[in-house]
């Protein structure tokens, strides 16, 4: 729900810019679309792999980003006050077993 309320929030805010600049031209679908994706961009950051190149290890690289991209926004949720530690805790935990999970069915070995 809020992602939804957000992505209103963002086209309400960048239609009301255009409007303000009375250029009509920004509301094209092509130059929406380079909005969102420099939002995605911005929001969803991925780092490229350096790694050996297979299949289960490209999967698990982007299974790791994501926790990490998820594990600053509990810290953020927490820092300003939206969640308690004690759920932030838990929920980090829980994506971690999560994380462990996948790298155990991707068979991927320790080192």
């Amino acid at each position: 729900m809020a992602i939804v309320l957000g992505a209103a929030r963002l086209i309400f805010n960048f239609k009301l810019e255009c409007k303000a600049n009375d250029n009509d031209e920004c509301l094209k679908p092509e130059k929406l679309m380079t909005k969102w994706s420099e939002r995605d961009d911005f929001l969803y950051p991925r780092s490229a792999y350096h790694g050996e190149v297979k299949p289960e290890n490209l999967v698990f690289n982007a299974n790791i980003q994501e926790f990490a991209q998820k594990v600053s926004y509990i810290a953020s949720l927490e820092t300003a006050g939206k969640m308690t530690e004690r759920e932030a805790y838990h929920e980090i935990k829980r994506l971690f077993k999560q994380l462990k999970r996948t790298k155990k069915e991707l068979g991927i070995a320790e080192n």
